[in-house]
């Protein structure tokens, strides 16, 4: 009936991947998402979802992202060095890197994922990539004295 902590799973997500993108396919160039896309290879440029959608993005435990991401949900299994804005959720499985900002709606970190860089939850009232962009900002001018 219970399992232990370090065998859970985070919350299997209903989402449709219409789009992959492999572990042997290397993209170079901003992407922009109309839908949710799981992301297994490496892309090298800001990924961008509409912001009308509540779009997802996945990233598999062996895919990597150099780049700023903005989209409704975001889930990371593997490494992102760039800034991350949620306006409604990311999550964090127990092997991914990030390196860079986070701003979001909700947040799931499981033991083990390794995050460098601010941790800000944006305003209830302002769940969106601008708000989430606005609060990373903020708390960097915060931190660095201006």
């Amino acid at each position: 009936m219970f399992e232990k902590l370090n065998q859970r799973k985070m919350a299997s997500s209903s989402e449709k991947f219409d789009t992959l993108i492999g572990r042997a396919t290397t993209i170079q160039g901003n992407l922009i998402l109309l839908e949710s896309v799981r992301i297994d290879g490496k892309v090298v440029g800001n990924i961008t979802a509409d912001q009308s959608s509540k779009v997802t993005l996945a990233i598999g435990p062996m895919g990597e992202v150099v780049g700023d991401i903005s989209a409704h949900r975001i889930m990371v299994a593997g490494k992102v060095t760039g800034h991350i804005y949620a306006s409604e959720r990311v999550e964090f499985q127990k092997d991914s890197i990030v390196h860079g900002d986070i701003s979001y709606g909700s947040i799931s970190v499981e033991h083990g994922a390794n995050i460098s860089g601010l941790v800000i939850q944006i305003n209830a009232a302002d769940h969106s990539a601008a708000g989430a962009q606005t609060a990373i900002y903020n708390a960097q001018a915060l931190r660095d004295g201006s």
